[in-house]
C-alpha cells in the first residue's frame, strides 16, 4: 500500500522560509517522478515543482528562483524548500508520486503566509 506523508507546513511571515517534506512508503520511490502541488481556497490545484526519478527538475513560473525541489532516495523523501514566501503562496501543499498508471497523493500540509 502506497503512502505519502507530508510535513513541515505552518504559519510564516512574508519573506520567510519553510521546508516541506514528503515521506513515501510501499513503493520503489527512486523509480518515479515526484511532484508538489498546491491548492488555495477557491482555486484549482496547480503544479508547483517536479523532480524526475533521475533528478531533473521543473518549476512553475510563479515559484522559479524561490522554491527548490529535491529528493533523497535513501530516505524515500522529497523536499520542497520555499524561500521568499508571499501571501499568495498560502495553500494546502500536496506531494504526488507519478507512475505510468496512477498518481498517488499525500494528505496535504497547510502553508499560511501572513503579510
Amino acid at each position: 500500500q502506497v503512502q505519502l506523508v507530508e510535513s513541515g507546513g505552518g504559519l510564516v511571515q512574508a519573506g520567510g522560509s519553510l521546508r516541506l517534506s514528503c515521506a513515501a512508503s510501499g513503493i520503489s520511490f527512486s523509480s518515479y517522478a515526484m511532484v508538489w502541488y498546491r491548492q488555495a481556497p477557491g482555486k484549482q490545484r496547480e503544479s508547483v515543482a517536479r523532480i524526475a526519478s533521475s533528478g531533473p527538475t521543473n518549476y512553475a513560473d510563479f515559484v522559479k528562483g524561490r522554491f527548490t525541489i529535491s529528493r533523497d532516495n535513501a530516505k524515500n523523501t522529497v523536499y520542497l524548500q520555499m524561500n521568499s514566501l508571499k501571501p499568495d503562496d498560502t495553500a494546502v501543499y500536496y506531494c504526488a508520486l507519478q507512475t505510468m498508471f496512477k498518481t498517488y497523493w499525500g494528505q496535504g500540509t497547510q502553508v499560511t503566509v501572513s503579510s
